[in-house]
């Protein structure tokens, strides 16, 4: 039996942190919920008072939001290597590019999208994630020099959490376009893990009537 409950709706950020519960490969248990009442009932906000999904729950351990729920996996369960090991260089880098995922793309992403994009120079100083281009250059500089993952050689964490916020931005337009994103998009989204959790999930959206 799993002692992982995983909380998610598939049209919702949750299909980052299935992603991720995939590629560790330990069991889990998955309660969708319905936009609505049932993410607002007084249990729920127990666990997340937000509101929102995702939420994990391992044993009493409650997390929330998709940077913490990967990170949190990956040190749950080493035999995955998921994350650098602590104390290393590569960890420093792992940190820093799941915070800027966290922080600044899913900021400029999110801002551009409502029409409010800081172009200017004093609105690119005081808005912590400077503006939707600069995000997008310092993405496209990162993968620049043909890595195959966002560490390097090696596939971890950031690439299921910022990877995701990559290809969900060329897929939906919400990132602009550069060189180095395709191949990039391709190689991580062809992994075994994200495949089963892409299909997971595609089963449980809504069905469509058809017209």
């Amino acid at each position: 039996m799993s002692d992982i409950t995983f909380y998610t709706n598939p049209m919702s950020r949750g299909r980052i942190a299935r992603w991720m519960l995939e590629e560790t490969g330990a069991p889990y248990r998955t309660e969708v919920l319905d936009y609505g009442p049932a993410m607002k009932t007084p249990a729920y906000r127990a666990l997340n008072p937000m509101g929102k999904v995702p939420t994990v729950v391992h044993g009493e351990v409650v997390v929330t939001e998709c940077a913490a729920i990967c990170a949190y996996l990956a040190d749950a369960f080493p035999e995955a290597a998921l994350a650098p090991e602590p104390g290393s260089d590569a960890r420093g880098a792992y940190y820093r590019w799941l915070f800027f995922a966290a922080g600044p793309v899913e900021a400029a992403v999110t801002a551009a999208s409502f029409g409010f994009d800081t172009q200017d120079e004093q609105a690119y100083g005081r808005a912590g994630w400077g503006n939707l281009e600069a995000v997008t250059d310092t993405l496209e500089g990162l993968l620049s020099d043909g890595r195959p993952y966002l560490l390097g050689d090696r596939f971890s964490a950031v690439d299921v959490y910022l990877g995701s916020q990559i290809a969900w931005g060329r897929q939906f337009g919400t990132l602009p376009d550069r060189t180095a994103f395709a191949p990039y998009i391709a190689r991580i989204m062809g992994r075994e893990a994200a495949v089963r959790a892409q299909d997971m999930d595609n089963a449980l959206m809504p069905q469509q009537d058809e017209g």
